[in-house]
């Protein structure tokens, strides 16, 4: 069967994928889809931010970082998973120091692992998924946080925000149809 170390390289794998597992359901931010409604639109085109439409449709959704994560899940993960793994190395193995420097190593890539997953998921929360119907016929669809700033039938523009991601807005440039 398995041996003792078969075992312990086997920790960091069970330990990514239980992890993994628990992420799905969740949306990105940005831009969920297209449609290519108006003749030489591209399907699946992200160059859709910076065009103008309205509204639509607006449905709730799970959104993955909707409260944004810290960035350093990877890092903090790996480094306490270094430290646990060491310890538990050395002790497995007769308190060696080639069963501490293995156990530091595998406990180093399944806390980065744990740490990179928990902190993508660090703040998902509600978000709103909002059909765009741009004036050139092309619907797009964008996932992002709640705000309140959109609502159903406002006149709105694709932009994008600090990081990239598409987001929907309120038009303020045009007086209200």
């Amino acid at each position: 069967m398995i041996g003792k170390w078969g075992r312990f390289l086997l920790l960091p794998l069970l330990l990514a994928a239980g992890l993994t597992a628990c992420e799905s359901g969740a949306v990105q931010p940005g831009i969920v889809s297209t449609s290519a409604a108006a003749p030489g639109a591209a399907n699946g085109s992200v160059a859709a931010v910076g065009g103008s439409g309205r509204v639509v449709s607006i449905n709730e959704i799970s959104l993955r970082g909707a409260g944004g994560g810290s960035g350093n899940g990877g890092m903090m993960g790996g480094v306490i998973g270094a430290a646990g793994g060491a310890a538990l190395g050395a002790a497995s193995s007769g308190y060696s120091v080639a069963g501490m420097l293995v156990g530091a190593l595998l406990g180093a890539v399944g806390g980065a692992i744990a740490g990179t997953i928990v902190d993508g998921q660090h703040g998902t929360g509600r978000g709103i998924e909002v059909v765009v119907q741009r004036d050139d016929g092309q619907r797009i669809t964008v996932a992002q946080r709640d705000d309140g700033d959109v609502q159903l039938g406002d006149r709105v523009q694709i932009v994008q925000d600090r990081q990239g991601v598409a987001k929907v807005v309120r038009d303020t440039t045009r007086s209200r149809d």
